[in-house]
């Protein structure tokens, strides 16, 4: 009988959109590695916002799926922390790994910080200063607890030096350039070549605000050329609530897969979003970005010159639509392999832990 050498495990928490799409590569690459027990807390359970992304991204079904469901910030973030701490000491991981920023992101954190078990947070670091944000406080609130903080940027990692935060600080590169790097040559951009502005919405504070909420309509309605719109569903009942119209330059659409949104990127005459994923991949596509946000974590890409902000300003935002493009972009998310070095110091991590592993991982060369 052949005995299986002994691996590490860890458990990777996924929740929402954004965080489908930056687990896949990461995954691909833990996989290669060890053991990997991917569990959905089921916060976005509509298939479009989904179900759909898995499958567009490659990304393996999860394991497990906690079934969240909707509800507010708090009932999410306590209902996920229960069912993931029961299903930690059900599964014994060697290591917890959240990435970003969403009530998934902080349930994990919380429920690792519970069960003793260490905790690595993907996309750490990243801060808008903005204490109305949700994701903000998830943020801050994940890095506090992590052994290991893994972060995207330069002007993250000076974030967490400055906070002296106790985990480990490593930069990695952005996964979500790695995703988009590796699908370049497959996706055409959207249209006939017929100029539009692409628009995304779903920031609270953005949708559940009648007043910022118009601010955003008068902004698209603003635009030189027509607006797609894949609109997301809170965005949806927030204007049926609140009796909005949308202008007529602006083309809804339905939920959209992240093949479908990177084609729609790249075909675009400018962005109008306020979406961080939506922010990065405007500059990797060279694509000017309007960020509908007074400020951004994504500092990087303003600096750039590829990103202005201007709140739901429709003066600003008809400026920002004019302004020049910026000669130079250089590679501020990395070189493509984040995804191997968020794996490797995984790995390493888990080695601290599981000592049953370290021959096994150290024979196979999988951390240097």
């Amino acid at each position: 009988m052949t005995h299986r050498a002994p691996v590490a495990t860890v458990l990777s928490v996924i929740g929402a959109r954004p965080e489908i799409i930056q687990a896949a590569p990461v995954s691909r690459e833990i996989r290669l590695r060890c053991e990997e027990i991917l569990v959905h807390t089921g916060q976005h359970y509509d298939a479009r916002m989904s179900g759909d992304q898995i499958t567009s991204t490659e990304l393996p079904e999860p394991d497990v799926n906690l079934g969240v469901g909707s509800g507010s910030t708090d009932e999410q973030v306590t209902l996920g922390t229960e069912r993931l701490v029961a299903l930690i000491g059900e599964r014994r991981p060697d290591v917890v790994l959240v990435r970003g920023d969403t009530s998934a992101t902080l349930a994990g954190a919380l429920a690792a910080e519970r069960m003793g078990v260490p905790l690595v947070h993907v996309e750490a670091g990243l801060r808008s200063h903005r204490a109305d944000m949700p994701e903000e406080y998830n943020r801050v609130e994940t890095d506090k607890r992590s052994d290991l903080c893994l972060a995207p940027v330069p002007g993250a990692v000076e974030n967490l030096k400055a906070e002296q935060v106790r985990g480990e600080i490593f930069m990695t590169g952005d996964p979500l350039c790695d995703m988009l790097e590796r699908w370049r040559p497959e996706i055409e951009p959207y249209g006939d070549g017929s100029d539009y502005l692409l628009a995304t919405v779903h920031r609270n504070y953005n949708t559940d605000d009648p007043v910022r909420l118009q601010g955003v309509l008068d902004s698209l309605g603003r635009s030189p050329w027509p607006v797609k719109w894949p609109l997301h569903p809170r965005t949806a009942a927030a204007i049926e609530r609140f009796g909005l119209t949308v202008p007529g330059n602006v083309d809804v659409l339905a939920p959209v897969t992240y093949r479908e949104m990177l084609a729609l990127e790249r075909g675009a005459r400018a962005i109008a979003t306020d979406s961080g994923g939506v922010q990065r991949e405007a500059y990797l596509w060279g694509v000017p970005c309007i960020t509908l946000r007074e400020e951004t974590e994504w500092t990087d890409t303003v600096d750039q010159g590829w990103n202005t902000l201007v709140g739901v300003d429709p003066v600003a935002f008809e400026a920002a639509l004019s302004a020049p493009i910026p000669s130079e972009r250089p590679p501020i998310f990395g070189d493509g392999h984040a995804s191997e070095r968020i794996a490797e110091q995984t790995l390493r991590l888990a080695a601290h832990v599981n000592t049953a592993a370290v021959s096994t991982i150290q024979r196979e060369g999988w951390v240097s």
